[in-house]
């Protein structure tokens, strides 16, 4: 005699017309309570229970974020995939536009604001450093649609082969290294450059932060206003300014003046030496911790190589997630909002993928996957599983468990020519003949003595 076996499954979620807003299992860390509470600090909760409630609007901006492929009506779909045997409503197009026109931006933003900063760590490598957070700050670009109402406001990069085409908004982003949680972040046009952007991000340095940043933010006036908050700094310095040296230490240093900053500055000689040959370069790091013995030189340049956790962070944002896709929203209030959202939820994959690594200490953050965490969050958020934390909270999590059972390899030392490998265009414009291979590396780091002016 055949024999059936049943499963059932069991699905909590919010009551009614509230059914479909949720996230997933990352509703856990985005909460109903912490959205309403959004929703009336913002005074955008709905007058009267209409069939799209505010707070669902808010979960549906989100979870687009992790659908960018489909449209607003495929999104809902995916939230109400499993919710069979509820009185769902099925709005229309024009009925989610009106909805996501009526709760604004301020909600979004007030949200960040609330989650943003860097995850509870307990002393993981990368994260922290001689007991120092590690940050970075560094600046990108996102791509909206070119429109007249777009264009009233963003505007197209000029360069070779006519620009970019579509419209462009400045992101500027500071970033726990490490976990890659995001502490602050602000946008606007391109017209406006990185180091104006970065006074707005100030509010979010402390002592016990040191910030790693790139030639672009070595500007003396702006290091000394980052300094001023009372968080440490190691930037690079053009190779050709002129920097007087004060005294000299027995790790290579020296101290100098950056303005009205006293500094310590690193001159070395980095070579990556690969089995296709060897690449040197030379860079000048200028940092506030003057104290030699405590902050030794060769850790300082280790330190910087730090940095590049925001241009990972950045192509996870604009690759992994968006797929290099423009952005949905047709209008520049309709933009912000967007941005917000894809900032809430990145922050709300990586502070899952922190809590995960984070009961492993011995584990770097680094070999964690975003891609596991991403796609992992997609499956919840479709089958609307562990959307309500039980009474015991379980800090893992399904998603957590995912990244865990699929550990990147500790990292090594790789390098790649930084060209595009599949061009839009069908010419190859720099030729056939370019070496796109990937090479093993070794790194060789001489500290320089420079001649006293």
């Amino acid at each position: 005699m055949d024999t059936q076996s049943v499963i059932t499954r069991t699905i909590t979620v919010s009551g009614g017309r509230f059914a479909p807003g949720h996230l997933g299992e990352l509703t856990q860390h985005l909460p109903f309570e912490m959205v309403d509470e959004a929703l009336t600090a913002t005074r955008t909760t709905q007058s009267r229970l209409r069939d799209l409630p505010s707070r669902v609007v808010v979960y549906l901006l989100l979870a687009a974020c992790l659908f960018p492929e489909i449209g607003y009506p495929g999104v809902w779909r995916k939230l109400t995939a499993s919710l069979t045997g509820l009185p769902l409503v099925i709005p229309t197009t024009s009925g989610l536009a009106q909805a996501r026109r009526r709760i604004g931006v301020a909600p979004l933003r007030w949200l960040f604001d609330l989650l943003r900063g860097p995850a509870a760590t307990v002393g993981q490598r990368g994260t922290w450093w001689r007991g120092l957070l590690v940050c970075a700050i560094d600046g990108t670009t996102l791509t909206v649609p070119d429109n007249p109402r777009m264009l009233a406001r963003f505007t197209k990069h000029r360069g070779n082969h006519g620009g970019t085409g579509y419209p462009q908004i400045r992101l500027v982003a500071l970033l726990a290294c490490g976990t890659r949680t995001l502490i602050d972040a602000v946008f606007g046009p391109t017209t406006t450059g990185e180091t104006t952007y970065t006074p707005h991000l100030l509010r979010s340095l402390r002592p016990g932060m040191i910030l790693l940043a790139d030639r672009n933010f070595g500007a003396k006036d702006l290091i000394t206003e980052i300094a001023d908050t009372g968080a440490d700094v190691l930037v690079r310095l053009k190779n050709g300014r002129k920097m007087p040296v004060l005294a000299r230490y027995p790790d290579g240093s020296y101290l100098s003046m950056l303005g009205r900053l006293l500094v310590r500055v690193v001159e070395c000689e980095i070579t990556i030496s690969t089995t296709a040959g060897r690449h040197t370069g030379v860079y000048r790091l200028a940092t506030t911790l003057t104290d030699h013995q405590h902050y030794p030189a060769a850790e300082l340049i280790t330190l910087y190589h730090h940095r590049w956790e925001i241009e990972t962070a950045y192509l996870e944002l604009k690759s992994s997630i968006l797929g290099g896709r423009v952005l949905r929203a047709r209008t520049p209030a309709g933009a912000e909002q967007e941005i917000y959202a894809l900032l809430v939820t990145y922050h709300l994959l990586r502070t899952a993928m922190a809590d995960a690594t984070n009961t492993q200490p011995d584990i770097d953050p680094d070999r964690a996957s975003f891609t596991i965490a991403y796609q992992a969050a997609r499956d919840q958020l479709i089958q609307a599983a562990n959307v309500i934390a039980d009474t015991v909270i379980d800090l893992v999590g399904t998603i957590g468990r995912h990244i865990l059972a699929n550990l990147l390899p500790a990292r090594r030392l790789r390098v790649c020519p930084r060209i595009v490998k599949r061009a839009i265009s069908k010419y190859q414009a720099r030729g056939p003949n370019i070496d796109r291979t990937s090479y093993k590396a070794t790194v060789g780091v001489d500290i320089l003595t420079p001649a006293d002016p």
